[in-house]
Parts: C-alpha cells; structure tokens; sequence
C-alpha cells in the first residue's frame, strides 16, 4: 500500500455519483509545492467511497482547506499521467476562503453535517 497525507485547497465542488450499489465522491486537491518562482501546485484526485461519500458532500466545497490521508495511485488519460487517491480520511481545516460566495447556505450546511459526519464515522462496523 502506497499512503500519502497531503494539505491543500479543494479546486471545485465535490461531486457525489452512484457506483453501483455504492455511492463514490469525487474531489480535486491542490497542494503548493516550492517557494518564490519556482512555486507551483500539485493536482490531486480524490474519491471517497461509502455512506461518508452523502455525508462530505456538502462540505467539500472549493476554497476548502482539507488535510486528506488515502492510498496513492495513477492513472492515464489521453497521454496524461493523473494522481489520484482513494481516501481513508478528510479532516476540514477551517472555513474557505470565498466562504460569502455561496450566499451563507452552504456555509450552515457544512457546519450541520460536520457533526453528522463525525457520528457516522463511530457507527462504522469493526471488522472483528
């Protein structure tokens, strides 16, 4: 297993898709790499998989810093080599930074399911 922790800003809404008879989450994560010049972001793609996929959903919108922690793996698109992740965890680091751009209401929604997702992560079944 390849872990990897990164800490960056959501690049666009996540968008939530059924995969079957499971639900899957799809985000971007840009982390800054370097200083000065030589500064540039790298781009990563996340997916949350499961019932925690409904509950992040509206949460997980851009601007929002989040640290996320998953397996790394690539994959290729028309000659481009993409990273993805598939995530084991998100924590929310505190509010976007465009927070007044959607009118206050997501803002609320986030707060509202911050501790609904918390509750959901303890109701996960321990293997043993």
């Amino acid at each position: 297993m390849k872990n990897i922790v990164i800490a960056g800003n959501v690049t666009r809404d996540a968008v939530l898709r059924d995969a079957g008879s499971d639900k899957v989450l799809g985000f971007s994560v840009a982390v800054n790499d370097g200083f000065g010049q030589d500064r540039k972001s790298i781009f990563f793609d996340c997916n949350i998989w499961g019932k925690r996929a409904s509950t992040l959903e509206p949460m997980l919108a851009k601007g929002q810093k989040v640290t996320v922690c998953g397996d790394l793996s690539t994959r290729e698109h028309n000659g481009k080599t993409y990273l993805t992740i598939r995530v084991n965890d998100v924590t929310l680091q505190g509010s976007r930074q465009n927070a007044g751009d959607d009118g206050g209401e997501r803002q609320e929604q986030r707060q509202e399911y911050g501790q609904q997702a918390a509750a959901d992560d303890l109701e996960d079944e321990v293997p043993f």
